[in-house]
C-alpha cells in the first residue's frame, strides 16, 4: 500500500514541477504583466522574447528544460526508495515509475493547474526529460533543433522535427519498453500541441525568428521550444 501512496506522490511531484509557468512568473516579477494578455498570448519563451527580452526568454527556456530533467532525477530517486509489492522487480518497476512521471511533467507544463490547465507545447521540457532518460537521444533532438533552425527560423518546424528525431532514436537504440513508450508518446503530445502551427506551416504564414507575432496578426498562437 505504501509504494502505491508513494507512486501516486511521485506523479504529482512530477506533474507540479512541469506546471510551473516560468515565463509567467517573469512576466509578472519583470513587468508587472500577465504575458498571456500580450503579442502571442503565450507563456513560452518566444513570447517571452517579444515581450520581456533575451535574458528572459533565455531564462525562460533553461527553467523549462531543467524541470523536466529533475522530474526525470526525482523520480529515479524517490521510486528507489519505498519496497515494491512481492512479485514485482523493483529494476523493473523503476523505468515504469520514470515513465509515467515524464508524462506526468510533460502534462504539467502544457496544462499547468496554475494557469487554468493551459500552457506551453512542452518541447522544452521534454528535451530535460530526453537528456535526463537518455542523453544521447536528448543529444540528437537538440542537435536537430539547431541545425533545423538555424536554416529555417522556424522554431515550430524545429520543435517537430526534434521531436520525430527523438522518436526514431529510441526506436533504433536499446532502450527499456517504458521509455521507449514514453518518447513515443511524449514525441507525439509536443507535436499535437503544435498543429496550430502546422496549419500555418501548410499555408506558409509560420512566423520565423524575429518576425512578429501571428495571433497580433491574425488570431493565431505563438511558438517556441518550450511552447
Amino acid at each position: 500500500m505504501i509504494f502505491w501512496i508513494a507512486g501516486v506522490a511521485g506523479l504529482a511531484v512530477a506533474y507540479l514541477l512541469g506546471s510551473i509557468p516560468t515565463g509567467y512568473l517573469l512576466g509578472r516579477l519583470l513587468k508587472g504583466i500577465d504575458i498571456r494578455e500580450h503579442g502571442s498570448r503565450s507563456t513560452g519563451a518566444t513570447n517571452v522574447l517579444r515581450t520581456l527580452g533575451k535574458w528572459p526568454a533565455l531564462a525562460v527556456l533553461l527553467v523549462d528544460v531543467l524541470k523536466g530533467a529533475a522530474a526525470i532525477v526525482f523520480a529515479r530517486w524517490f521510486y528507489a526508495l519505498p519496497a515494491p509489492p512481492a512479485g514485482l522487480d523493483p529494476q523493473g518497476v523503476v523505468p515504469w515509475a520514470v515513465c509515467l512521471a515524464g508524462l506526468a511533467v510533460l502534462l504539467g507544463h502544457g496544462r499547468s493547474v496554475w494557469l487554468n490547465f493551459t500552457g506551453g507545447k512542452s518541447a522544452a521540457t521534454g528535451l530535460g526529460v530526453l537528456l535526463a532518460m537518455s542523453w544521447p537521444i536528448g543529444l540528437g533532438a537538440a542537435v536537430v533543433f539547431c541545425a533545423v533552425l538555424a536554416i529555417s527560423r522556424i522554431v515550430s518546424l524545429s520543435s517537430m522535427l526534434a521531436a520525430s528525431t527523438a522518436i526514431v532514436l529510441v526506436c533504433a537504440l536499446d532502450q527499456p519498453l517504458a521509455y521507449r513508450l514514453l518518447v513515443i508518446a511524449g514525441g507525439l503530445y509536443v507535436i499535437a500541441r503544435h498543429r496550430a502551427n502546422i496549419g500555418r506551416l501548410l499555408a506558409g504564414t509560420e512566423p520565423r525568428v524575429g518576425q512578429g507575432s501571428p495571433r497580433s496578426a491574425s488570431g493565431g498562437e505563438g511558438t517556441f521550444p518550450n511552447g
